[in-house]
């Protein structure tokens, strides 16, 4: 809250100073008037906003997510149920022959997952797009190496339900230890991670498959 005195009083007393000292002194009982101006309105001091008026939250770093349990990480591929078990080696067998096309039959019978942020992209065209052979080669690579990772299994019992590669995905990236910052090199150059450090997530690329064996994604957040 502001106050604001109404009229000249500087002004009024050099008149009333010239004009004579009964004047004067009347002139010196001016009647100020009460004014309050919300903050943010002109005249505000916006110093005076409380701490909480500024948003406070960064993306990956609230204390909710760093509260939570680690999730529980998994590499044993014979506890995956059968359908995720049998996708995930179709895919690897597709990408280990070196040409993207192999993957369109196990894309299309998985139910054409989304590749890339762009659901609307062919998944081929994006693997051949992001690679840097120009031929998908180099993604088929990302790919088997993703697959080849420790996974999570998270949502269980929700439609969200899903089996994620790398575990690294629904990680805190600032919780891993030693011998997982080794698995993660295999993914990622330290630089890479990093640049993931201020957020606390992994950005890179990653698979989700649904328990019934339905392929949805294969992406990552850049």
């Amino acid at each position: 809250m502001q106050t604001f005195v109404r009229g000249a009083v500087i002004g009024a007393l050099a008149v009333a100073v010239a004009l004579g000292p009964a004047f004067a002194l009347a002139a010196t009982k001016v009647e100020t008037e009460t004014i309050t101006v919300a903050p943010g309105q002109d005249g505000a001091d916006d110093s005076a906003k409380p701490d909480s008026a500024i948003p406070q939250d960064t993306p990956g770093t609230s204390t909710a997510s760093q509260n939570e349990p680690l999730p529980a990480v998994e590499y044993d591929m014979s506890k995956l149920p059968a359908p995720v078990a049998q996708l995930r080696e179709k895919i690897i067998a597709a990408a280990a022959t070196g040409e993207p096309d192999k993957l369109t039959p196990v894309i299309v019978a998985a139910g054409n997952p989304q590749f890339g942020p762009n659901s609307s992209v062919d998944p081929i065209t994006y693997l051949k797009q992001q690679s840097g052979d120009g031929e998908g080669r180099e993604m088929l690579a990302i790919l088997s190496e993703v697959l080849a990772a420790g996974y999570v299994h998270v949502e269980a019992g929700t439609p969200d339900e899903m089996y994620i590669w790398p575990y690294f995905a629904r990680y805190p990236i600032d919780k891993l230890t030693p011998p997982q910052l080794v698995e993660l090199f295999k993914l990622v150059y330290a630089g890479d991670y990093e640049d993931m450090l201020p957020d606390g997530v992994y950005t890179y690329f990653r698979v989700g498959i649904a328990p019934d064996g339905k392929w949805k994604y294969f992406t990552d957040d850049n």
